[in-house]
Order: C-alpha cells, then structure tokens, then sequence
C-alpha cells in the first residue's frame, strides 16, 4: 500500500530578501533558503512549497501581502504564464543592477577572481521587439489557461500557436502579442494561425506525432528584411502551396520564405532541406560597414543591435594595431573574427560545426578579407600545439564558448601557447568565472564588462580582458 506524501507546507508573509539563478528570487526562512519565481525582493509572501530538501526549498507565490517598492508593472498578458521575460515585473534599473551583481559575485565566489577594472553594465537601449529570431510552435492541445472560456470537450477547439509551457513539453501556450520581435512577427503568426484553422489544418499533436502544421521560425534583420521558415509535420503539396502563396500574397515585406517538412520526433531542422518558396535563401545583416549573409540555420546573436555593442568592446579589449594574429575560437559563423579583421594581421577561426565554417567563410569572401583562415573540428582535438606551431603563435586568443565553458584540454592549449591578450566573451559567467581560475596561474584580469543582450531575463553576457603576466 502506498503512504501518501504529507502536503507541504504553506510558509506565511516571508519577505523576498534577494535575486536567485534562473530568473528567481529567495528567501530566508529560519536556516532554509526558499526559491520563488515571479516575486521581486521587497515583496512580502505566502508561499506555498512545492519542492523541500534540507537546506532549500521551491515554492510559488499564493498571496501577496506587500508589495515591494522597487517594482514595474508587467507589459505583457502572457507573463507569469509564458517562460520567457521572468523579469518584467522589475523595473529595468534594476534589472541591470542585479545583473552586474551576479556577474561580481560569480567571477569572485567561484573565480576567485582579483579584477582591476570591472565597468557598469552597458544597458539596451531597446527593451521590447529587440530579438531577431523566434520560433513558435502549433499545438492541438493549448494550454488553457485560468478564466478561459474554453472547456475540454471533443467539439472545443484546441489549436494554439505560441511557446512551450515550461515543464510541460505537449502543452502550447497560445500567444496573442509577443514583445521580443518587431509587430510582423505577431501579424505573421497570427495570420498563419487563423488561416490553418479556417481551413481545418490539423496542428501538430507533440504526443501523437500527427498533424500537419508544426513550427515557425521568422527572422527579422536591421536591414529589414524577413525570414520566414514553415515547417511542416507531412508532405500535402496542395495545403502547403495554398498556405505559403496566401503568405507571400499577404505580407510582400517577406524576403525569403521557406519550408521545411520535418517527420521527426524532435523540432530541430538542422538536419532537414531547407526549400526556398519565394525570395532569397538569406538575409544580410550590417555591422559598419560589413555585411553578414545569414542562412535559414546560421547562428547569429539574436540582438543585433546589442551584438554590435558587445563586438565593438570584444575589438577594444583586444587591442590590435594590425599586426597581431589572432585566434577566433568557437567562431561560430565567424562574425567576430570578420568584425576584428580589418585591424588584425591574420585572423584563425575555429568551430566544431562544419555548416557554420562554410558560412564564415562565405562572409569573409563577401567582405573581401583576405586575412583570415578558417577550420571546422572539436576545438580539444584541433586546437593543440601541432595547430598552433602550423598556423603561428597568437598574440591575441578571442574565446566565445558555449554555456558549458572550455574543455580542460583547451585551457591548456591557451597556457601553453602564451598570448599577451586574451579577450573571454561568455554567456554564463559561472562557468567563465571557472576557467578564468584556471587561467589565472599566468593571467591577471584587467577589465570586466557586463552586457545586457537580453531585457526582462536572468541573462547576461560578460566579456572580459585577460592579461599575461610578466616576470
């Protein structure tokens, strides 16, 4: 016989004392740290505990008894609901304040890091539609939500387009006005929606793996053009065409419309034939006066006007005069390394994904850069002193690696090799924060700048400038 779990607790007006990781805040209750998300330090709480271990606790917000002084009104509908934007109920100073915080704290608690110069935050000026690519998702089973008129019944429909429900990987939020993405976006999905719906267009059922319209992708650049990718679930050649010619018809602002028919059980399409409808198979993105083809899969930072920001300082913190060789690592499309190139001497990129080299060597060609070489390979395995004795010792490293940080074998490497610079752009200071340690036996760190590439989240990148040290 099973014993039933004894009902957790409800913890009664706790004060909301501090941020947490993840979009969270805390509070201290006795010796127990309790993790609550959609509260802002200041607001007083019930809380009702879903979750107690010995030393911490996670618990939602059922009744407010105090509101906290240091607060801004959500903007959006869907927040609280939505997983996106955690923060908008503080107001954006703060949201800055906090950052540059967990970017101190994480650089001297794990890093243990002596830093000579850190800089204030550099802030967005855009706060809202300021992302360059969403992906939504079309469900047959939406996420209904408190006060909705609908009821489950086999003649209710369920159909929704919108993002994921955080935890529940078959429920679609249906999303009426996104703040992330220029308003085409909104009208672009809101279009698709209602025309599939009108038509009776199966969505997808993420359980059953059956339907017919699955994801949308719209990229939006700062030249003006949009991306649209359609992915469908099955060939239907006669709904599909219906579907896209009624797109093109509908929005000529759209300058590369696309499809692609995923049957698989995940929604990556990394994998997958991009078709081209209508229109170009890119868009072109401006920094200065470089131009960056990018593709239907390509990886491009999704602010664009913050990514300038955040190359711009990566550049500074390199200090080239034109001489120097640099190494580019997790180049990614190589936008960095085509951004510095005109005030370096030669200019190494190196990616694990061969798509993407390709792709950066396609925008160093169409910059006309003859100075920089580029190689696909897992950066442990191609970056060794064989590499570096063949393509010339760096006088500059620029490292961007993914969350997870830099292998062991690639600290390593950067020891040995000895730069006089090395410029660390990271978009989790935790894990920057440990190889820093690592680096710190023949590094100082001279300047820390934060970066706010996105507003009303946890999310902050950090570049940060590495010194060697001289006997």
């Amino acid at each position: 016989m099973k014993h039933k779990k004894k009902p957790l607790p409800v913890l009664q007006e706790i004060e909301i004392t501090d941020v947490a990781a993840e979009g969270k805040a805390l509070a201290k209750v006795n010796d127990l740290v309790v993790f609550v998300p959609w509260v802002a330090p200041g607001d007083i709480v019930d809380v009702q505990l879903t979750r107690k271990k010995n030393s911490y606790a996670e618990g939602r917000a059922v009744k407010f008894h105090k509101y906290a002084e240091e607060r801004a009104e959500p903007f959006c509908e869907h927040f609280s609901i939505c997983g996106g934007c955690k923060w908008q109920h503080l107001p954006y100073e703060a949201q800055l304040r906090y950052k540059q915080q967990q970017v101190t704290d994480h650089l001297t608690r794990i890093g243990k890091v002596d830093m000579e110069e850190i800089l204030p935050i550099a802030g967005s000026e855009q706060t809202v539609f300021y992302r360059n690519k969403l992906e939504f998702t079309f469900s047959n089973k939406r996420w209904l939500t408190a006060g909705d008129p609908d009821t489950k019944t086999e003649n209710t429909p369920l159909d929704g387009a919108g993002f994921h429900i955080p935890g529940k990987f078959d429920k679609v939020l249906d999303i009426k006005k996104c703040w992330l993405q220029e308003d085409i976006s909104n009208r672009i999905r809101l279009f698709i929606k209602n025309f599939c719906m009108a038509r009776q267009y199966p969505f997808f059922d993420l359980r059953a793996q059956t339907g017919f319209i699955r994801t949308l992708v719209i990229r939006t650049s700062s030249t003006g053009e949009v991306m649209v990718i359609a992915v469908f679930f099955e060939e239907d050649r006669t709904k599909r065409e219906q579907l896209l010619n009624a797109v093109k018809d509908h929005f000529p602002e759209i300058t590369s419309l696309m499809y692609v028919i995923n049957g698989k059980c995940n929604d990556t399409i990394s994998d997958l034939e991009v078709h081209t409808f209508h229109g170009k198979d890119h868009l072109i993105e401006k920094m200065e006066d470089l131009q960056f083809k990018v593709g239907p899969k390509s990886f491009y930072q999704t602010n664009s006007r913050q990514a300038y920001l955040l190359y711009s300082i990566t550049r500074e913190f390199a200090g080239l005069t034109g001489k120097e060789t640099v190494y580019d690592l997790y180049t990614g499309t190589g936008v960095i390394a085509n951004f510095i190139a005109g005030k370096a001497g030669k200019v190494v990129g190196i990616e694990s994904v061969p798509e993407a080299i390709e792709d950066a060597k396609i925008n160093a060609k169409l910059n006309r850069l003859d100075n920089t070489s580029f190689f696909a390979g897992d950066m442990k395995d191609l970056l060794t002193p064989g590499f570096i004795e063949a393509h010339g010792k760096p006088d500059v490293i620029i490292t961007d690696p993914p969350r997870a940080g830099m292998h062991d074998d690639v600290t390593d490497t950067i020891l040995a090799s000895a730069p006089e610079r090395i410029v660390y752009v990271s978009c989790n200071p935790a894990t920057q924060a440990r190889d820093l340690n690592r680096l710190s036996v023949k590094y100082r760190v001279a300047r820390v700048q934060p970066v706010d590439m996105f507003p009303h989240t946890h999310h902050v990148e950090n570049v940060v400038l590495l010194v060697l040290k001289h006997a």
